[in-house]
């Protein structure tokens, strides 16, 4: 009888070993290569593991204005790029959610539309979308967010386990001319903030200005009175002043105004791609210089130059609309040839629509596109003043890091370039929890 009944298990053990071991390794598998970019498992490994350890953080993420609705739930793994669900798996840390505001030209019927009166209530309206979305997240998931308002605060949150929201602002234009916005918007935790986006507005002169709104490159010779007093005020609330977007001469000024280290939350170095959206060498220097840190964005039309083949569909596209060839790489991006001042709404929204279509199509940029940029701003500038930023839900997004899911691409990509743990700790929050302690400092009550 024994003898038959081990049998018996044997006819049914092994198969059933072998059917888990099957599942097992699959689940191996499925973990260490189906979103592994090409990596050693000894580097996804070490890659995973640093990621429990370290703090890591984001500092830009936009927030949909659809966020939480049906669809696009926070604790789904929806089809955006960030949710509480990815964040979790990529052991992402927190990140900096921006509360952003643009004129909707691009919104209603007959678009795109030229400036009016309407745009201003519109871009404020935007702003308290994303603001009550991020209020929202943290009444509704109390258990797995939360928000930080101190470097402390993120340090905590990290320790029980929760994500941590670090609430920044993106584009003045919403504000008006009213300074005392900032001293609201500190009360309500914002703790960094970037005066532009695309398109002057009266604080800033940006480094993509927008002919459609009548703008011109260094309209007001980089900020205005306001601009200038925004400055002091930012420092006394103890906010970082956050360059990314600026024109040089912007960013130059508040290097020369503000008594705090600056912040560039989303760029790449005009090394990589040159366009006056990304940084020179000496706005770099000026970013070391104030004690402050360089984000490098993964963003892939930053990261590298478009192909040959995509230009030439877009000079093509420019000859369709009577447009000389493109004159540089800041043209092919969007459009801000001057002429497009005298165009017609219709005729911009044709152009556009074209030129953006044909951008979809260009290939992505990689993790080691990124890498070439972390490692080109960390020989310029050092170790210290470098950090990481996806600028997801507005165009970020590479081959390899395309969800906060993936971070630990990232991760791996520093691994493989010789990076230490502790250097990539830093790159990953510690340079950044650094700067926002000194900026704090720096206030007064």
């Amino acid at each position: 009888m024994t003898k038959t009944r081990s049998k018996k298990a044997l006819y049914i053990g092994l198969p059933l070993a072998l059917a888990i071991g099957a599942g097992a390794g699959f689940l191996a598998w499925d973990y260490w290569f189906r979103n592994n970019p090409g990596y050693p498992v000894k580097v996804m490994k070490q890659a995973t593991e640093l990621q429990d350890r370290i703090l890591s953080f984001d500092s830009h993420i936009t927030v949909p204005l659809s966020f939480g609705a049906h669809g696009n739930e926070a604790d789904k793994d929806g089809a955006g790029q960030f949710d509480l669900i990815k964040a979790n798996r990529g052991r992402l840390s927190g990140a900096a959610l921006t509360v952003f505001g643009w004129p909707e030209m691009w919104n209603g019927p007959n678009a795109p539309h030229r400036p009016t009166e309407g745009f201003v209530e519109e871009a404020r309206n935007q702003q308290e979308v994303r603001y009550k979305i991020i209020s929202g997240l943290v009444r509704d998931f109390p258990n797995q967010v939360g928000i930080a308002y101190t470097p402390d605060d993120f340090r905590r949150l990290h320790g029980e386990g929760k994500f941590a929201i670090f609430i920044s602002m993106l584009n003045a234009y919403p504000l008006g001319n009213d300074l005392n916005k900032l001293d609201l918007w500190a009360a309500r935790g914002m703790r960094m903030f970037g005066f532009s986006y695309i398109g002057n507005n009266s604080w800033a002169d940006s480094s993509r200005p927008l002919p459609f709104f009548n703008d011109s490159p260094d309209a007001l010779d980089g900020l205005s009175d306001i601009g200038k007093q925004a400055v002091q005020r930012l420092n006394d609330l103890g906010v970082i002043i956050d360059v990314s977007q600026m024109s040089t001469k912007g960013l130059e000024q508040v290097a020369q105004l503000s008594r705090t280290p600056m912040v560039a939350s989303h760029s790449a170095p005009r090394a990589s791609v040159d366009i006056p959206r990304n940084l020179s060498d000496k706005e770099l220097q000026l970013i070391k210089n104030s004690g402050g840190v360089v984000q490098v964005v993964g963003f892939s039309q930053y990261l590298k130059p478009l192909t040959q083949g995509t230009q030439d569909k877009l000079n093509a596209l420019r000859a369709r609309f009577d447009l000389p060839p493109l004159p540089n790489l800041a043209m092919a991006l969007m459009p801000g040839d001057p002429i497009i001042t005298a165009w017609s709404e219709h005729k911009l929204g044709q152009y556009a629509s074209g030129l953006y279509a044909i951008l979809e199509e260009e290939p992505k940029a990689t993790l080691k596109d990124l890498g070439d940029a972390i490692d080109y701003t960390v020989r310029k500038i050092g170790i210290d003043h470098v950090g990481i930023a996806s600028d997801f839900n507005d165009g970020g997004g590479i081959k390899g890091w395309e969800n906060v899911s993936e971070v630990r691409n990232v991760t791996a990509e520093l691994l493989q370039r010789g990076y230490s743990e502790a250097d990539i700790a830093k790159l990953w929050g510690g340079n950044f929890l650094r700067v926002w302690e000194q900026v704090q400092k720096a206030a007064k009550p």
